[in-house]
């Protein structure tokens, strides 16, 4: 009896991560980028990068993030960052924009995966390992769990932080970037979390 009553809350556990595990897979994410046209109540409407006229329902609890400006000294050994870059033929990522995570965002999405900013791009989140002023910028070695890469970072390379925030940054006319939003069975969009360019800043990411 002993060895069922270990064995059942063992069971429990994994019976409930795995119900975690298939809602999550199962609600499509989508990534939204654009620019905001009108605010209504939690309702956003938005003109996507692509053209496309979008409405996307933030959450009551809705997190919002300025994406802001930052400089590439910013980012420093054990910096967490994310590279959107694009795959040199000598295996290294040529960096086309950079986002310095808060502290309290340290491994957030961790790894290397394809991107969308441009076709056959990248996105790397990892920890600066090293960093050294190279001759076409600077070489950034960064690691993460499963492996590391080189980054090369051009001088014109736009480099971004994100800051915690409220609504007052959703306005129409800011840009923003919806990382994952939730699309609903009736085909809605919903968000919990938004970032939004401040002082006209276009999220490069």
């Amino acid at each position: 009896m002993s060895n069922l009553n270990n064995w059942l809350p063992r069971a429990v556990v994994a019976a409930f991560a795995t119900c975690i595990f298939v809602s999550s897979v199962s609600a499509q994410q989508v990534r939204i980028r654009g620019t905001i046209e009108s605010v209504d109540g939690n309702t956003l409407g938005i003109k996507t990068r692509e053209g496309n006229d979008v409405k996307v329902n933030m959450t009551d609890n809705v997190a919002v993030f300025a994406v802001v400006k930052t400089s590439l000294s910013e980012i420093k050994e054990g910096s967490y960052i994310g590279v959107t870059a694009m795959p040199e033929p000598d295996g290294t990522q040529k960096a086309i924009a950079v986002h310095i995570f808060p502290e309290n965002q340290r491994g957030a999405a961790e790894g290397f995966r394809p991107w969308d900013a441009r076709a056959n791009s990248t996105m790397t989140n990892a920890t600066v390992a090293q960093t050294v002023k190279g001759t076409d910028g600077q070489n950034i070695l960064v690691k993460y769990k499963d492996g590391e890469k080189k980054v090369v970072v051009p001088p014109e390379t736009p480099i971004v932080t994100f800051v915690a925030s409220d609504k007052s940054e959703i306005k129409p006319g800011a840009k923003l970037i919806i990382f994952g939003a939730a699309k609903k069975e009736d085909g809605s969009l919903e968000a919990n979390r938004v970032n939004v360019g401040r002082d006209g800043v276009t999220p490069p990411m």
